[in-house]
């Protein structure tokens, strides 16, 4: 465990930062993994904490930071609504970070608002209007399902309505159609590390302490790593790089 949570990690260029949960005999787990210039996937820590606990969150990227995590050139943070991860994301990395707030986890907290009778409906729409690859066209689309939902469920119009435009932000730097199928949503990166860790420990019967869950995680993910394929279209990384740069405003504050 300390191999894997002290590893320096000045040798690698990340580009985007993803953070998720995952349950473990009753726990939440919230595991960083980074993506690098070059596409790859590397798990970086975790702590046993809610995705809530900003503190906790924030602890753990000062950590990233102590071991040399780089993100002075701007750094893509993918994560859900939480108003913890989003928290610490913005006191830690401040003006360096753009967050892109899950695709996936927006449209199902709204759809789970709705009546059985129209939630396929609904799912279906904001989807749709979340597959258009021109930034207004999908906001335009998008404002008029809230507009929809105020005369059906005001919940789930607020829901929609709540963080929109963190849920756009690879639509607004023209980026979601090269890049949007790896980086609107942590399902495809996470999930599969979840179920990888869920693999690996399945035949663990009994947890005795935190600290043997801890050990066993990070276990499981040092053996994932070695197997992780780059994300799809990982060559338009670069291009993404001096999006980021440019919407953050970071060139010009490199030549002063």
């Amino acid at each position: 465990m300390e191999e894997f949570q002290r590893r320096d990690l000045s040798s690698y260029d990340f580009v985007s930062l993803m953070i998720d949960g995952k349950y473990l005999a009753k726990e939440q787990m919230i595991i960083a993994i980074g993506i690098t210039i070059e596409g790859e996937k590397i798990p970086l820590d975790f702590i046993q904490s809610t995705t809530e606990n900003s503190l906790a969150v924030k602890g753990l990227l000062q950590r990233l930071i102590e071991r040399n995590f780089g993100f002075q050139e701007g750094i893509l943070v993918v994560c859900d609504g939480s108003k913890g991860i989003i928290k610490a994301v913005k006191e830690v990395f401040g003006e360096y970070v753009l967050l892109q707030r899950r695709q996936w986890h927006k449209r199902e907290n709204v759809v789970s608002c709705l009546n059985n009778e129209i939630k396929e409906r609904y799912r279906r729409k904001i989807q749709l209007a979340y597959y258009e690859p021109d930034y207004k066209e999908a906001k335009s689309k998008l404002l008029d399902i809230i507009e929809e939902l105020k005369e059906i469920d005001l919940s789930a119009s607020r829901s929609l309505e709540e963080g929109l435009e963190e849920t756009l932000t690879l639509h607004r730097l023209g980026m979601v159609d090269k890049l949007g199928d790896s980086l609107t949503t942590t399902n495809i990166i996470i999930e599969n590390v979840n179920s990888g860790i869920s693999r690996i420990l399945r035949n663990v019967k009994f947890w005795r302490n935190s600290s043997m869950r801890s050990r066993w995680i990070a276990i499981a993910l040092m053996d994932l790593e070695a197997r992780m394929k780059r994300i799809r279209n990982y060559r338009k990384l670069p291009e993404l790089r001096e999006t980021i740069k440019k919407e953050l405003k970071l060139n010009e504050t490199m030549a002063l």
